[in-house]
């Protein structure tokens, strides 16, 4: 079987690649990227790929599965250009996977699809795709939903898998993802347990998390199956503020939300932090998700809990961890991590801008 992946050198691109690496039943991997990565993993090779402008055809010929993974977070300032890349670009991978004639595509979609909804039980995949219209990642993740709605009718000779995850984590991201979500100005040690006083416990602070690793197997094993729709992925438990708590050595106090969005919505507006105030909204809105079917059909299970793969994460950010591709790469940042401060922190991405960041996931991410 012949692999396509979009994506391929971020979070969930570098996990997805070590998996099906060791799987007998995958022959080649083919890895899109906008910076071709250090990174030389078996059964894989790479291609530089801007799923925005380049041509997708020609890539996609003769793969048995293509795997869309392409996303930017940033700059968060500038929403047409994240639309450009993640709402136009993945159209584009659409078209060329029924131009190439690929019989199955395998999209990340996210829990940041989802319309706000219940954090006291899980919702399965039928709930409704109709994020914050406010949130630019909610939005452009659920604008592609209904992509794929029309998709799924116009091409059902295609078989279509659409992945919903709840955040990714893994010690190798943990430098991108401070980049992309904290920024330069966050002190890798502050995340050391007791150095923290208190986790704010705000309204709506409960979410789902799952490791790279196991987000990478439940896509494997769609991706060698015959499975359609779509599927939720999360580890337990819920993680909270007593749960952050607990890893931090803090306490948990619970702190009514408008101080802390206005304070976000100012260091956003001062370009002193890259995530918006936006992204808090629709973080605190999502819904909690049921995994059963993933459980059930995929039989899919994950090897970490929430709080392993969350505190991997915390690990990896003292320590600065990443790995030899251009958006793991804990040397991205520069020196003094001048080049993310030369971005404006959320202003500027694209290749050939200091500091330039690419997420191949969500989590992701992240969200998702």
């Amino acid at each position: 079987m012949r692999v396509v992946i979009t994506g391929a050198t971020g979070n969930v691109g570098t996990s997805l690649i070590e998996v099906l690496g060791a799987d007998a039943g995958i022959e080649a991997i083919l890895g899109l990227a906008r910076r071709a990565p250090r990174w030389h993993p078996p059964k894989t090779t790479w291609a530089e790929v801007d799923v925005a402008v380049d041509e997708l055809e020609p890539h996609f010929r003769g793969a048995d599965v293509v795997v869309h993974l392409a996303w930017i977070f940033q700059p968060t300032h500038d929403e047409l250009e994240t639309w450009r890349t993640n709402v136009l670009g993945s159209i584009r991978v659409f078209d060329a996977v029924v131009a190439a004639g690929v019989p199955a595509l395998v999209h990340a979609s996210s829990v940041g699809a989802y319309s706000p909804g219940p954090q006291d039980h899980g919702v399965d995949e039928r709930w409704p795709t109709h994020a914050l219209a406010h949130a630019a990642y909610g939005r452009e993740k659920s604008y592609l939903e209904r992509v794929l709605d029309a998709f799924e009718l116009a091409h059902p000779e295609v078989r279509l898998v659409r992945m919903r995850p709840g955040f990714i984590f893994k010690r190798q991201a943990a430098e991108e993802q401070r980049r992309l979500f904290a920024g330069p100005l966050l002190p890798n040690a502050l995340v050391r347990p007791g150095l923290v006083p208190f986790v704010p416990d705000l309204p709506g602070l409960r979410f789902q998390v799952l490791h790279a690793s196991d987000a990478a197997e439940a896509y494997r094993r769609v991706i060698l199956g015959n499975a359609r729709g779509a599927f939720n992925l999360a580890a337990d438990p819920v993680i909270d503020a007593r749960s952050l708590g607990q890893l931090l050595g803090a306490r948990p106090v619970k702190v009514p939300l408008w101080p802390v969005r206005t304070a976000v919505a100012a260091a956003w507006r001062l370009h002193l932090v890259p995530a918006s105030p936006m992204l808090v909204d629709l973080a605190l809105s999502l819904p909690l998700m049921d995994t059963t079917r993933a459980r059930t059909e995929l039989g899919w299970s994950p090897s970490r809990t929430a709080l392993e793969a969350v505190g991997e994460l915390l690990e990896g950010m003292r320590d600065g961890a990443g790995m030899e591709t251009p958006p793991l790469d804990p040397r991205a940042g520069g020196r003094l991590r001048w080049r993310e401060l030369a971005t404006g922190i959320g202003r500027r991405s694209r290749p050939g801008c200091p500091g330039a960041t690419t997420n191949g996931s969500t989590a992701q991410e992240e969200p998702a």
